[in-house]
């Protein structure tokens, strides 16, 4: 492997001038600078970035902790930071968190301890003493997606409230009363807020939500299916079922399935965050969506201005309803269907 020596005696030229024309020097003469770039294509040469990483006490790398790998929502923000990293000059070091808070802390500590030049983070918890920590040690920090109350760190997310609420009204619309919903951990933002955002949704239309209609899931797949079988042992099942995850509304599709039901003629589904696979199920499963490469983008492009000094505000962009056909949507109500019971109280 060639040197920085080898290019300089092939170029004539002293070692630091081929450092001062690689690292754009002014002093360096556009001569001299020609001979040095023709020596480098010849030899092959490629820098140490680890020893340039030294001298600026920059790596040009950002590290990048997502909740869930599986997440097809996480993987798309996963490869949006990625490309908007590269085109402002930066790679990106990827660790999953698996919804692990500890798993989450071990990624964190890797990646500092790697140099980055700032983080990413989708946090799994809200409790991460580790995070605080970093914040305090003055480490260039985004939230993105999740975010920990009360930590001085711009969040770039999307708002589902009102996108949550026209779910709600849109399911009243058809004829539903009975509405359940397959809740994401109380520890995180994303699922107190889609919680939130669902029980005033409700409350709108005088309907209840009791304990029986909430599932408990952890935004994985296995939980939704869990939700979904506790769902169909009650005595009066819900009508309508909001998974307020992707993977979490696969899950009760599977347990419906499983049951020898149907989506939508003996129960309705809706999820939060749409996929590219909802398209193509049968039916089409009626979603929130959030604009996710924007959030990618907007989150390196947020990272970039802490780590180049700035102070970039958080940014809030709004999630859509997509109305697809897994509630009910354009089929003829059956008979009776027009006088729908409430939920039990």
């Amino acid at each position: 492997m060639a040197s920085i020596k080898d290019v300089a005696a092939r170029a004539g030229v002293s070692a630091a001038t081929v450092s001062r024309a690689l690292n754009g020097h002014p002093s360096v003469s556009p001569g001299a600078r020609t001979k040095v770039l023709a020596a480098v294509e010849a030899l092959g040469y490629r820098p140490n970035a680890v020893a340039r990483s030294l001298r600026t006490h920059q790596t040009h790398t950002l590290g990048l902790v997502i909740s869930d790998v599986l997440n097809p929502y996480f993987t798309a923000l996963a490869r949006a930071v990625e490309e908007e990293a590269r085109a402002l000059g930066y790679s990106v070091i990827i660790g999953n968190a698996d919804e692990q808070p500890a798993l989450q802390d071990h990624h964190v500590r890797t990646l500092l301890d790697r140099r980055i030049d700032g983080l990413l983070v989708s946090p799994t918890d809200g409790g991460s003493p580790l995070m605080l920590e970093a914040v305090r040690a003055g480490t260039p920090m985004v939230f993105v997606d999740r975010w920990i109350p009360g930590l001085d760190v711009p969040v770039v997310r999307a708002d589902g409230t009102a996108a949550v609420r026209a779910l709600v009204a849109h399911l009243h619309a058809i004829g539903h009363r009975r509405l359940a919903i397959i809740q994401g951990p109380a520890s995180t933002t994303t699922g107190s807020e889609r919680v939130s955002a669902f029980r005033a949704g409700l409350r709108e239309f005088g309907l209840a939500l009791p304990d029986a209609y909430i599932g408990q899931g952890d935004f994985q797949a296995a939980s939704g299916r869990r939700a979904m079988e506790g769902f169909l042992a009650l005595p009066q099942p819900p009508e309508a079922v909001f998974a307020a995850d992707n993977l979490m509304a696969l899950g009760a599709l599977d347990a419906i399935r499983a049951h020898g039901l149907t989506v939508p003629d003996d129960i309705a589904l809706a999820a939060f965050d749409d996929i590219p696979w909802f398209v193509h199920t049968a039916p089409p499963v009626t979603a929130v969506a959030q604009p996710t490469e924007e959030l990618g983008r907007a989150s390196v492009r947020a990272l970039v201005d802490r780590i180049e000094g700035r102070s970039p505000a958080s940014v809030t962009l709004p999630a859509e309803l997509v109305v697809r056909r897994s509630c009910g949507e354009g089929r003829s109500p059956r008979p009776g269907e027009d006088q729908r019971e409430e939920a039990p109280r």
